[in-house]
């Protein structure tokens, strides 16, 4: 009985939004134009496997995450906090403030950031000029590239933080005995190090992951998910099918699409912990 409240809270504020987004999913529901919904079962999703713009938008989707999440952030995370660890405090704490403050940015300041970063007559071509470089439109030429370094960018510092906790539990001793053993410092990074913080690699990939899936903003503010449909992740093609298509139904499918793509990542992830226990 004590738990009553806290249980009625997560109902009405938690199980039954989304009860009601599930529901939705299923219906015909317009934003504008028709007033009445039915029960329409399997059709959106249906239309949505018969769509090229989703499978698109799914296929982008899976780069978008491979290449700034689990590529990007963790490597570049990882880099930092070893290359921290070994670092004077003041080159420390002046590299941790420039990598947190583009983490603590949101997402619309940061997509704004980096659309004057890259567009044409932005920072990156002026400094390729100043090299005698050749300038490129980047968001036209290579924007799902561009939308993948700025998530980077932006997003590094958490992985940064992570591993930088975990660093500091890497016991001493077993990095002296591989050093007094004639290991170099990579084979201690491989052999050492990397076993020992396996789980939180592991944890920090799943957090990553369920973050980059939900990054709308930062697309949007940049590219609007074009040109054409080359930065449309789901994200953006639930929104324009949504609220600009005002097809209610069909964007609360896709929603539940990413939803179920956002499942399959944690389930992996899940799966090579529990791996790791046994």
């Amino acid at each position: 009985m004590p738990l009553l409240p806290a249980v009625l809270l997560l109902v009405l504020f938690l199980a039954g939004p989304i009860a009601y987004c599930v529901y939705y999913a299923f219906t015909d529901m317009q934003l504008t134009g028709s007033a009445v919904t039915h029960f329409v079962g399997l059709a959106n999703f249906t239309k949505a496997l018969h769509d090229p713009q989703f499978i698109n938008s799914v296929v982008l989707t899976v780069v978008f995450v491979v290449g700034s999440a689990v590529i990007g952030q963790n490597t570049f995370g990882l880099a930092l906090a070893v290359l921290m660890a070994k670092a004077s405090k003041p080159v420390r704490q002046i590299t941790t403030g420039v990598v947190v403050a583009a983490w603590v940015l949101p997402e619309v300041v940061a997509g704004y950031l980096m659309y004057a970063f890259f567009f044409q007559q932005g920072s990156l071509n002026a400094i390729l000029g100043g090299l005698g470089l050749p300038r490129q439109n980047w968001l036209y030429t290579m924007p799902i590239l561009a939308v993948c370094l700025a998530n980077v960018w932006r997003g590094t510092a958490f992985s940064m933080m992570v591993y930088s906790a975990a660093l500091d539990e890497v016991p001493q001793e077993l990095v002296e005995a591989a050093m007094v053993d004639g290991a170099g410092p990579w084979q201690r990074l491989w052999r050492v190090t990397l076993p020992v913080i396996r789980r939180t690699i592991t944890t920090n990939l799943m957090l990553i992951t369920l973050q980059t899936l939900a990054v709308f903003g930062l697309i949007y503010t940049m590219t609007h998910g074009g040109p054409g449909n080359r930065t449309e992740t789901l994200p953006i093609f639930m929104y324009q099918q949504a609220f600009q298509n005002s097809l209610i139904g069909y964007g609360t499918a896709i929603a539940l699409v990413l939803l179920l793509v956002g499942a399959v990542f944690s389930a992996v992830y899940l799966r090579l912990l529990k791996l790791e226990d046994d």
